[in-house]
């Protein structure tokens, strides 16, 4: 993506989410300024730590003793809670020159979780303030760390490139030299020369599928983009993957609430599904009554039309774990549904 869609995303992300974006680009691209301009657009402060330059006791603060209790001191830098809502902008990450200056901020750019605020060693970030990430990416032209699997799993990855139609209009804006500006129109070639690809270890965990659904149901971006950043966070083989799943919505399996609450309109479509297709119904179904297990009698009914129209081994390996849900168990035991569970149920007892 260019500076400008870079800008787009990262807007997105900073007002709707609490995740943290991680700006990937060669020298010069425009990071820093694409994400100051950003800022100013939607009105938040900015606040720059230049991690090369910063030690450990420069984030965490220097500790002082009070009675027989040790505390840290608050950095500078650090956004009181009453502050204008700030963007906190770890530039230079991987350029940090000590270990334990990348293991200290190692907390702090690392999204909350579920309830409690981001964190810096005894410091809390208000949810008012977020934090962005930039780095030069670790391509053997620059003085940089290897940043490890762990870290970059909690990041989003933006990989910005040069666009010289992007260049272009930010000079007209900035009023640069005509001159500059009319022989790069000719030679656009000169504005950068690309470096190798920005390749890092971003593979698909448990963690990244989590910030891709934190993105879709808090975030929109343009369609061209969407894949890009998908890419950044569960690497690009399964991010092209699932945008082409998205985009199947004929060989997509049915939902478990599309079953449970909607079983007239898609009974059909459940019943021609392919086994691999059924499967992941069926893994859905289980997954969402093991957390909300208590049904209305319309979705009881709908759940138990849906196992009829199972083939036989689907059908009881579903049974069984069904009834390892005590509340669903209950339900589909009764007698008016013996015709779909009986025999499921009569082979499962003769197995234990």
């Amino acid at each position: 993506m260019n500076i400008e869609q870079m800008k787009i995303v990262i807007k997105e992300i900073i007002t709707k989410t609490d995740l943290t974006p991680c700006v990937v680009g060669h020298r010069g691209v425009g990071k820093s300024a694409g994400i100051i301009q950003a800022c100013r657009e939607i009105d938040r402060k900015y606040v720059s730590l230049r991690l090369g330059q910063m030690e450990v006791g420069d984030l965490v603060g220097i500790p002082f003793r009070d009675g027989d209790t040790m505390h840290w001191s608050r950095p500078s830098w650090w956004p009181d809670d009453d502050q204008p809502p700030t963007v906190v902008h770890c530039d230079e990450l991987n350029r940090a020159q000590q270990e334990d200056t990348l293991q200290a901020i190692f907390q702090f750019v690392e999204p909350p979780a579920e309830g409690l605020l981001r964190s810096l060693h005894t410091h809390h970030l208000s949810k008012r303030h977020k934090v962005i990430v930039s780095i030069n990416p670790p391509d053997g032209t620059y003085q940089v760390a290897t940043l490890d699997r762990a870290l970059i799993d909690r990041m989003i990855m933006l990989f910005v490139e040069t666009d010289y139609q992007c260049w272009a209009r930010y000079a007209a804006q900035r009023e640069l030299s005509g001159d500059v500006r009319q022989f790069l129109a000719g030679n656009s070639g000169m504005l950068a020369r690309q470096g190798a690809p920005m390749e890092l270890q971003v593979e698909p965990t448990e963690r990244g599928w989590e910030m891709v659904s934190v993105l879709r149901r808090n975030c929109r971006f343009p369609s061209g983009l969407e894949m890009e950043v998908y890419a950044g966070i569960v690497g690009t083989e399964a991010a092209i993957t699932f945008m082409r799943w998205l985009a199947d919505s004929k060989g997509r399996p049915l939902t478990a609430a599309e079953i449970l609450n909607s079983w007239p309109q898609v009974a059909g479509q459940a019943a021609g599904q392919r086994d691999d297709v059924q499967a992941a119904t069926v893994n859905d179904l289980t997954a969402t009554l093991q957390v909300s297990p208590v049904l209305e009698p319309e979705q009881e009914a709908n759940l138990v039309a849906y196992i009829a129209v199972l083939p036989r081994d689907l059908r009881f390996g579903f049974v069984k774990s069904l009834l390892k849900i005590p509340e669903v168990a209950q339900g589909i035991a009764q007698d008016k549904y013996d015709s779909v569970v009986f025999d499921a149920i009569q082979i499962i007892s003769r197995e234990a």
